[in-house]
């Protein structure tokens, strides 16, 4: 299966190149507009397939992609690949505005083209191993969820704030594929004209689901709360938590030697991506929870600069 890498930056360094260079059965194709990115990369991962213009790619009869590069140029590279019948990966977010993500769904249905989006904690292995509900995308027997991503000193445009960082535990609480700011409870604080925290609050039935961002936190953290009857876990990293049950305290830990980008997601997600690119087609399910948490993104976006004007 010949896959080509769109975008050879930090990211696709980090956290997907040396995962997909080492699956038997795939050939990555490298492809960034950066000649010396290339030449460098090429030559570590010993990749012969390269490109500068991702257009050349169809010619070298790639069977999917996966775009790496910046979320401005996100619609124009996907929109170009699906038009095409090639199955496409996009970094989260998918575009920075809903109306994009809608219409790049559209598209994907009108060329029957299966659409991913890399939400890697969607597929963190010691989170799903004991909360089948994270595994699954349900409500479940959840009595709550809480995801906080936190941030140091570092306050953000609004729009960039929501779409590329806060997206990530929105989407992680997002199990009923929540599309609209209906009856949610979303609150913010500013910092001269950047927004700085942001918390958005709903609950389904007796679930409550929480989502929180404070980018002047004292430390750059991410935990997790989950509630159950008479049950509660916390995680405090991809690693390790804690159980409460039964008025017994446990501790979660994932197996010794476990790799980091495994530990984070990105090695099942990758591998989950390739069943998809087999099968040709995304389950509906996960589809429309992708499309909604863009939507629900902007409907929170809207609302906090609606506040602002």
């Amino acid at each position: 299966m010949k896959i080509g890498i769109i975008g050879l930056g930090d990211i696709a360094q980090k956290a997907y190149l040396p995962i997909i260079t080492q699956l038997p059965g795939i050939q990555p194709l490298f492809c960034t507009r950066n000649p010396d990115t290339l030449i460098q990369l090429s030559s570590k991962y010993r990749i012969e397939g390269t490109c500068q213009d991702y257009h050349q790619l169809l010619k070298m009869g790639v069977d999917a992609v996966m775009i790496h590069a910046a979320t401005q140029v996100h619609f124009d590279i996907a929109s170009f690949f699906l038009k095409n019948g090639i199955p496409t990966f996009v970094d989260k977010p998918l575009a920075d505005s809903a109306q994009e993500a809608e219409l790049l769904y559209t598209i994907a249905e009108q060329y029957n083209t299966p659409l991913y989006v890399g939400f890697n904690r969607r597929h963190i292995p010691l989170y799903n191993q004991f909360v089948p509900e994270l595994a699954n995308g349900t409500i479940g027997k959840l009595r709550s969820l809480r995801w906080e991503k936190h941030r140091h000193a570092l306050p953000g445009d609004l729009r960039t704030f929501i779409f590329d960082d806060f997206i990530h535990p929105l989407d992680s609480v997002n199990l009923n594929a929540q599309s609209t700011i209906d009856d949610v409870y979303v609150t913010h604080q500013m910092q001269g004209g950047q927004l700085a925290r942001l918390d958005v609050q709903w609950q389904v039935e007796e679930t409550i689901l929480h989502a929180s961002m404070d980018r002047h936190f004292g430390v750059t953290t991410e935990r997790v709360s989950v509630g159950y009857e008479n049950q509660s876990l916390e995680f405090s990293s991809f690693v390790e938590g804690r159980q409460w049950l039964d008025n017994t305290e446990q501790k979660l830990v994932l197996k010794d030697w476990t790799p980091m980008l495994t530990s984070k997601g990105f090695e099942a997600m990758i591998k989950d991506w390739i069943r998809v690119v087999e099968k040709g087609k995304l389950s509906t399910a996960t589809a429309d929870r992708n499309l909604a948490s863009h939507q629900l993104a902007e409907a929170v976006y809207q609302k906090i600069h609606n506040q602002l004007k």
